[in-house]
């Protein structure tokens, strides 16, 4: 059995097809395209030369005992993060004990002395004075009054030195105390530890080196910049730069060292960036690139690179005027990002086609939609 199928049917069937898969407004003959659209804006540039840098600390440096004596414990490996304050290792304290409870109680006989002496002044204070009240009468006796001054001056003197000790067993004491405190060495600032430098039992000599610590929150940025565009650098300058990865990062100018490498004329530059601690693995040595402007700022007139078309002729745009699309050839510049520099056929405020232009016809009607328009 046979089943009619016309050819008329089938294009009939293929033109309903085609209806269903393509946009209204490619369906509606002459109707307004809807369009995405954008600004043509001026925007500052300056001609930038990219550049290999590299991540370098501000601080890496080794961590010294301040004072000689037996590893007790080390609390770190290779590896370890430590935060500021946070405990590297201890030494022996025990001969440190018993020299603070000797310190304390010298300290303490030291000031029961001061008592004494004290006593001795106001004893002797008092009988000077009882014999000067006896001037002018028939008791007084010079001999005695000379024995009382005497014995004033001498209890003075023994107070004096009961002071003096004070003061030598509070030295003696804060010393001991500071030799307690700095028998437990602790991170100077956060960081990790690269190396550890003694083992638990080792005599340690006052200096020696505990742990090799590399800060990790100060991390920069060094470059070195040919010397015949350091002028163009000012400290506080942002400059564009991106990792192997090609993730983008904003860069600060902190310092122009005024250092020439002679051999290649380049000088060391420093920048910070606040996007390193977000960086996966960020590690010293690490290769960054950066774009280092060689000329001064300029302002110009820029366009989304959405908005240019490929013709015959050279690169064309599409300009929303009167609600139809008007084709401009252009003559661009430079990339600026996602926008290029245009240097001819386009003016300050123009709206431009960045989406649906590929099917746009000359003076086709349409209707623009900005970014939160589109959705």
């Amino acid at each position: 059995m046979t089943h009619p199928f016309s050819l008329s049917s089938f294009a009939c069937a293929l033109f309903a097809a085609l209806c269903l898969n393509f946009p209204a407004t490619a369906v509606a003959q002459g109707g307004p395209a809807a369009v995405g659209v954008e600004t043509v804006e001026i925007k500052t540039i300056a001609d930038t030369v990219p550049l290999f840098a590299e991540v370098v600390t501000v601080r890496e440096g080794t961590i010294a005992s301040r004072i000689a004596g037996t590893v007790d414990e080390i609390m770190v490996l290779e590896g370890t993060a430590v935060g500021q304050g946070e405990m590297l290792a201890t030494l022996d304290t025990e001969l440190l004990d018993i020299l603070a409870r000797q310190a304390q109680a010298r300290l303490s006989e030291a000031r029961a002395g001061i008592v004494i002496a004290e006593t001795r002044v106001n004893r002797a204070a008092n009988a000077l004075a009882r014999i000067e009240g006896l001037r002018n009468t028939a008791s007084f006796s010079t001999s005695r009054f000379d024995d009382a001054q005497s014995d004033l001056f001498e209890a003075n003197g023994l107070l004096a030195e009961a002071q003096a000790r004070v003061q030598t067993a509070e030295a003696n004491l804060a010393e001991t105390r500071y030799q307690l405190d700095r028998a437990r060495i602790t991170a100077p600032y956060a960081g990790i530890v690269l190396e550890v430098q003694i083992n638990p039992g080792e005599f340690i000599a006052s200096g020696s080196a505990v742990v090799t610590l590399l800060d990790v929150l100060s991390m920069e940025i060094e470059a070195s910049v040919p010397s015949k565009y350091v002028s163009v650098l000012q400290p506080g300058q942002t400059v564009a730069g991106y990792t192997e990865t090609g993730v983008s990062l904003e860069l600060n100018v902190r310092v122009l060292l005024p250092v020439e490498d002679t051999a290649t004329r380049t000088r060391p530059v420093r920048f910070t960036s606040s996007d390193l601690a977000s960086l996966d693995r960020l590690a010293i040595g690490q290769s960054i690139t950066i774009n280092i402007p060689i000329s001064a700022p300029r302002e110009v007139l820029s366009v989304p690179k959405d908005a240019l078309v490929q013709a015959r002729g050279g690169w064309t745009v599409f300009v929303a005027a009167d609600g139809t699309a008007q084709p401009r050839t252009v003559q661009i510049g430079v990339a600026l990002g996602d926008r290029f520099e245009v240097l001819d056929g386009l003016t300050e405020g123009d709206i431009v086609v960045t989406r649906g232009n590929e099917r746009l016809r000359p003076g086709q009607e349409i209707t623009p939609m900005t970014g939160s328009e589109k959705g």
